[in-house]
């Protein structure tokens, strides 16, 4: 029945009770927790991938060459670039300044989950979720990781929560924190403006009044408008800024699966039941499978995936790591479905209690633990630009010519100038600040020949073996030219690269020899 003229449109029904003092407080438990396991480990064996060294070396950069670059490349990232540069103005505390924002980001980001489940439920519902989601490894992965993916799944989380009061007060302040906090996570990361589509059918599966409706539209598209400059000028970027991606595996797919049915098992176990069976769950007023928490959590966690694999199937533009904020929604089915997992083993006997619980405590403490132990390793990611410029110190001298190949490689020298200013890029023409890109920009094919054949001795900058080849002019002249002219004097293989020194005849000879 509509609501007379002028009177305040109430919440559905059934939305998230009042929640005391203790219970606002439980999900700093999980925060806590999180925030330990970021810390554990965090310079992971003084090893840095390249994509770090990229946040690295722009956050070093001037607001006017960050700027410049940033209108040619890699404008997704920059208010994170913008943020980094903030930090490392504060504080220059290397691998650690660069990685404990992402620590500091999914430390709130569980806080914000154990908040929402407590919302819908009971303390130990939002205590169980926030751990649930602090202990998963791909939110382990990125919590340690120098880039912006952390900020956006802090971000989405607090969108969630401001959704859900919103939702719940239909307050103006609420709206509009909600809109803020889904514009600042699109700007940190576009992609996370999919959290906003996965709302919306929350608000179909919850029957929202219409009122509702129409403030969510309103700050959706507020929200939408003014992330239209950044859209607008990154799509410009996406050929060169997307253009290694291919459409999804069938191996991505298959995960994708498996984890949107753990989450949609994990929610009918916890809320399929009969109205009002489960108690800590709300006031059982919605339909079977329309619990509000359930509404708010699986879309969050299908739907952005599902969105961008699909367009990649076009455009590829999928990365598991841009929608690490739908593991939200995991967590917050997942907390439920373990509070109903007690509740149910509280009514047996405590020898069965205790085996039920110890077994899968276990069972998942021997699956986890080697992963948390292998992603605090440089084997962890790509490649690791501290111990590429190791092997270059190592193997070269003041003076050697240095060559990236491909040119992009550079990225792997960009963050240590000290040492890598002992050598000679004969290939490079502009720098990368002066040039606003990434990596600089390198002089044609005939000048990086004649270049390397006036050059003594050569150390080369590869990836690994069996990787393709670039097959530009000028990459091709620098493999042509090492082949024909040079001698290989030796490799130093590094976890994502390898190091070469090339030398003319009777060259290789140097204090490095019997290393």
């Amino acid at each position: 029945m509509p609501s007379p003229r002028g009177a305040r449109t109430g919440p559905p029904a059934g939305t998230a009770p009042a929640v005391s003092r203790s219970g606002r407080l439980t999900p700093v438990v999980p925060a806590l927790m999180s925030l330990g396991l970021g810390c554990w480990g965090l310079s992971r064996q003084d090893s840095m991938w390249r994509d770090e060294s990229v946040t690295y070396q722009m956050a070093h950069r001037s607001m006017t060459d960050m700027a410049r670059a940033l209108s040619h490349i890699d404008a997704v990232h920059g208010l994170y670039y913008v943020l980094m540069h903030a930090v490392f103005s504060l504080w220059d505390g290397g691998l650690f300044a660069l990685r404990l924002p992402s620590v500091l980001a999914i430390a709130l980001a569980t806080w914000l989950v154990g908040a929402v489940a407590t919302r819908h439920a009971d303390a130990l519902t939002g205590l169980l979720a926030g751990l649930v989601f602090a202990l998963l490894p791909i939110v382990q992965q990125y919590a340690q990781e120098g880039r912006s993916y952390a900020l956006v799944t802090a971000s989405v989380a607090g969108t969630l929560l401001a959704f859900d009061r919103a939702l719940a007060r239909d307050r103006a302040r609420d709206w509009l924190l909600y809109g803020v906090l889904a514009l600042l996570a699109a700007l940190l990361h576009e992609f996370a403006i999919l959290a906003l589509l996965a709302n919306a059918v929350t608000l179909r599966l919850t029957k929202a009044p219409r009122t509702l409706v129409r403030r969510w539209a309103v700050a959706a598209a507020a929200a939408t408008t003014g992330l239209l400059p950044l859209a607008i000028l990154s799509l410009g970027q996406s050929d060169e800024q997307l253009g290694w991606l291919n459409r999804p595996s069938v191996g991505a797919w298959l995960l994708y699966a498996g984890v949107v049915v753990l989450g949609a098992a994990c929610a009918r176990f916890a809320f399929g039941g009969a109205r009002k069976r489960y108690g800590p769950f709300g006031d059982g007023g919605y339909e079977r499978g329309r619990h509000p928490l359930v509404a708010l959590a699986l879309p969050v966690l299908a739907l952005p995936s599902l969105l961008l694999m699909a367009i990649s199937l076009v455009h590829p533009w999928y990365v598991d790591r841009y929608c690490v904020y739908s593991y939200l929604g995991l967590a917050l089915v997942a907390g439920p479905a373990l509070r109903r997992c007690l509740t149910l083993l509280a009514a047996r006997p405590l020898p069965y209690r205790v085996a039920m619980t110890a077994l899968p405590l276990a069972l998942a403490s021997a699956v986890l633990a080697p992963w948390y132990v292998l992603m605090r390793t440089p084997e962890a990611r790509k490649d690791d630009v501290v111990a590429v410029t190791r092997a270059a110190d190592e193997l070269g001298e003041p003076g050697d010519a240095v060559l990236f190949e491909p040119a992009r490689r550079r990225e792997w020298s960009l963050s240590y100038p000290r040492t890598w200013g002992r050598f000679h890029d004969i290939a490079l023409a502009v720098s990368p600040a002066a040039s606003g890109t990434l990596q600089g920009s390198e002089v044609s094919a005939g000048r990086v020949k004649k270049r390397l054949l006036a050059q003594r001795r050569v150390l080369a900058l590869r990836d690994p073996a069996g990787q393709p080849l670039d097959d530009t002019a000028a990459e091709r002249a620098k493999r042509e030219v090492l082949d024909r002219y040079f001698t290989s004097c030796g490799t130093r293989t590094v976890h994502g690269a390898r190091v070469t020194l090339y030398a003319r005849a009777h060259a290789c000879a140097s204090h490095h020899d019997g290393r």
